[in-house]
């Protein structure tokens, strides 16, 4: 009996020493609150590694601690197989979702400044070209829109070339089109080597961007794996949404799931056609059909509730 044992930690030694960070145990609390409960995870070099849940989670505690920034209650946290020491905070960059900037400095001038708290730095005009600051490198901070300060905080982030980057919801508040644009500069940093950490509520932009997910509730992680292999575990590959008087019963004996979610039946099928018997006899005709494929919003909403959080 002891075998299966020895080998059990073998491998969970051999994914410790394997990944950039790695967390085992990790536990937090403010006073008699649990804000962490008891969690591990592995992130791979290259990754882009998502984190995701509703308000009060413990999304914010957890990546406090992933920064160095707040010491856990228990558990630890490794990089590169080793505690994190000193030396944590010249490899990694943060992004925050709010970065207070000195007065009547050009973005140029920003980089120039946080270059200065490293021993050693990436070339700024280098950082100025990846996330397309050219045009406004001349402008004061402070007059820049949405878009141009959410490139500027990640150029900043980036300053001293860092193997692990932190991004704290960096989309919150830019339009569509601005968002669709730092997306394509997130993909141009992975592909340099960097391993990234981002927390989100934007479900589309994890889909999009996160090799790897874990999805977070009441301070534990409820679900963790690719988007698409999550997707997989939890739906059947087609959600028909039906607005009419139709009821679960309308459904019985076919092979599919019947939800009803704000005041729609929700159909999970392999096919349509699974539908069309109940469709053909219901009493009810249908006031409208959409077909389409699960997302990470179906499984957020499926594992976390629909319950508002404040």
């Amino acid at each position: 009996m002891a075998l299966p044992t020895i080998a059990s930690n073998r491998l969970s030694l051999e994914v410790l020493l394997s990944a950039l960070l790695s967390v085992r145990g990790l536990t937090h609390q403010y006073g008699d609150f649990t804000a962490v409960n008891n969690i591990n995870l592995d992130v791979q070099a290259g990754q882009c590694f998502g984190l995701l849940g509703p308000n009060g989670a413990g999304k914010s505690t957890t990546m406090e601690i992933l920064e160095g920034v707040l010491k856990p209650t228990q558990g630890e946290v490794r990089y590169r197989g080793l505690p994190i020491d000193k030396n944590f905070k010249q490899e990694i960059g943060i992004q925050f979702q709010q970065t207070t900037l000195p007065d009547y400095l050009t973005v140029e001038e920003c980089l120039k400044l946080f270059s200065s708290f490293y021993q050693s730095h990436a070339l700024i005009p280098h950082l100025i070209e990846l996330c397309q600051l050219q045009e406004i490198a001349s402008q004061l901070h402070y007059t820049l829109s949405g878009g141009q300060k959410q490139r500027l905080l990640l150029a900043l982030s980036l300053i001293n070339d860092p193997k692990l980057l932190f991004l704290d919801e960096p989309t919150t508040g830019l339009d569509p089109q601005a968002r669709l644009h730092f997306w394509q500069l997130i993909r141009q940093v992975k592909k340099k080597g960097k391993t990234i950490i981002l927390t989100t509520h934007y479900m589309e932009e994890a889909e999009q961007l996160c090799d790897q997910i874990v999805i977070m509730d009441r301070g534990e992680f409820i679900a963790e794996g690719s988007p698409q292999a999550l997707l997989k575990e939890n739906f059947l590959p087609q959600i028909v949404e039906l607005e009419g008087a139709y009821t679960e019963q309308d459904f019985a004996g076919l092979p599919v799931r019947v939800t009803q979610c704000a005041g729609q039946i929700r159909v999970e099928c392999h096919s349509f056609n699974d539908l069309l018997p109940a469709l053909q006899v219901s009493p009810a005709a249908p006031n409208g059909i959409a077909i389409r494929k699960p997302h990470l919003e179906d499984l957020f909403l499926k594992l976390t509730g629909n319950e508002l959080r404040l």
